[in-house]
């Protein structure tokens, strides 16, 4: 049974930085709709999920945490096989927000969508 989203669509992480995040899923039936492309939902969760993991490169974990506020997405070619990957990097860093420019590309490197994600900057209480 998987225990979190990245682990329900087989994302894996390949590359971790403050100025760059590159993660990638294999495109298995568990990431379709029902007519046999990708689905847009599932290429979002992989474009938040890089963006989250950049955005905690930038906080202090024991005194905040990051959510998502908003994200678009443009999918621009559909896809039935295969891969896609997420390189995500920053467009700012504040202290209580962030955005993210995702960039979603498959193994041939075409352009398969681009997203935007605003993350929040959470402070954390502590007791």
């Amino acid at each position: 049974m998987a225990e979190n989203l990245m682990d329900a669509l087989s994302i894996k992480t390949v590359t971790v930085s403050k100025e760059l995040v590159i993660m990638e899923m294999p495109i298995t039936n568990t990431v379709k709709q029902p007519m046999g492309f990708l689905h847009g939902g599932a290429t979002v969760a992989l474009a938040e999920t890089a963006a989250s993991i950049g955005g905690l490169q930038h906080i202090h974990p024991n005194e905040q945490s990051i959510a998502g506020l908003e994200i678009n997405c443009n999918h621009l070619k559909a896809k039935k096989e295969g891969w896609i990957q997420a390189k995500a990097s920053p467009i700012h860093v504040g202290k209580k927000t962030m955005v993210w420019e995702i960039k979603i590309v498959d193994e041939k490197e075409d352009l398969i969508a681009i997203s935007r994600c605003t993350l929040a900057v959470i402070q954390l209480h502590h007791p």
